[in-house]
C-alpha cells in the first residue's frame, strides 16, 4: 500500500508531518514554523489527484492551528493533543469507509427543482437518496416530489441521525448504499465522485426497473447518454438517466 496517497491514511500522515515540520521549525520563530507546517501540508496535498482530497489535506494544518489559538495578527501555537481530539471527532462523524466515497458536500438549494418536469413520478413512488449525508439532497427531493415516499441511506451514523432530524418527512436509515437494493425505487439520486460513476451505473442498470430514473449531481456517467441535464448557477450540472431501460434493451448473453 502506498501510504502517501492511500486515502484516508494519506490525510492523517500529511497532517502529522505538517505538525512535525511546525514543531521542528519553532526555533526559527512562530511565523516561520507556521509557514513550514502549511508548506508541508500543501506539498503533500498536491500528490492527490482529486481536488476535494487536495483541499482536505492542505487545510488540515491551518484549520487545526486556528482551532488551537493561532490568529493572523500574530501569536504562536503550542503543540497540543487537542487536534487529536478534533481528528477523533471527525473520524466518528465521517468513518474511514465513508472517506473512500464522496466527500460531504451539500446539494445546492433548488438544484433538483426541474426534476418533476423531466422525470414525473406517480404519487407514492419511492425515491432514494443513496448516500444522503446531512440531508440536503433529501430536502430537495421532498420539495420536488411532495407526494413521493422519499428515503435516504447513509453509512455515517451521526450524519444519518442529522439527516433524519433535518428531513423529518423522509425515512432515513444507516446502511451501505452499495449493498442496498435499488429495485423498489422509481428514482435514485446520487452525489458521488467521478471514479464511482461506473459502479453507480452498473448497479442502477442491474437493479432499477426500465421506467426508473437515476439522477446524478455534478458527475456524468462516462460513455452513457443522459435523458436530460441542466446547469446550476454555481456551475454544477445535474444529469438524468434511465439505466434500467438501457439494460432492458440489451440482448442477453
Amino acid at each position: 500500500m502506498n501510504f502517501v496517497t492511500a486515502w484516508p491514511l494519506s490525510a492523517l500522515l500529511a497532517w502529522l508531518l505538517a505538525w512535525l515540520a511546525h514543531r521542528l521549525s519553532l526555533g526559527l520563530g512562530p511565523d516561520m514554523a507556521l509557514a513550514a507546517g502549511a508548506a508541508v501540508g500543501v506539498a503533500l496535498a498536491l500528490l492527490h489527484g482529486q481536488r476535494w482530497r487536495r483541499l482536505i489535506v492542505a487545510l488540515g494544518f491551518p484549520v487545526s492551528a486556528l482551532l488551537l489559538g493561532w490568529r493572523p495578527e500574530g501569536g504562536s501555537v503550542a503543540w497540543s493533543g487537542g487536534w487529536l481530539l478534533a481528528l477523533a471527532l471527525l473520524w466518528w462523524l465521517y468513518p474511514r469507509r465513508a472517506w473512500s466515497e464522496a466527500p460531504l458536500f451539500p446539494t445546492p438549494r433548488g438544484a433538483l427543482a426541474p426534476l418533476p418536469g423531466q422525470a414525473p413520478l406517480p404519487a407514492g413512488a419511492r425515491v432514494l437518496d443513496a448516500g444522503c449525508g446531512a440531508g440536503d439532497g433529501l430536502r430537495e427531493l421532498l420539495t420536488a416530489y411532495p407526494q413521493a415516499r422519499v428515503e435516504g441511506v447513509e453509512w455515517s451514523r451521526p450524519l444519518a441521525l442529522l439527516a433524519r432530524w433535518r428531513a423529518r418527512a423522509a425515512r432515513v436509515r444507516r446502511g451501505d448504499l452499495w449493498a442496498d437494493d435499488w429495485a423498489p425505487f422509481a428514482l435514485v439520486y446520487v452525489f458521488q465522485r467521478p471514479e464511482s460513476m461506473p459502479r453507480v451505473w452498473a448497479k442502477a442498470a442491474a437493479e432499477l426497473a426500465p421506467a426508473a430514473w437515476l439522477v446524478s449531481l455534478d458527475f456524468a456517467v462516462p460513455g452513457e447518454p443522459a435523458v436530460a441535464s441542466w446547469q446550476l448557477p454555481n456551475g454544477q450540472n445535474v444529469w438524468l438517466y434511465r439505466p434500467g431501460r438501457n439494460a432492458a434493451s440489451k440482448p442477453a448473453n
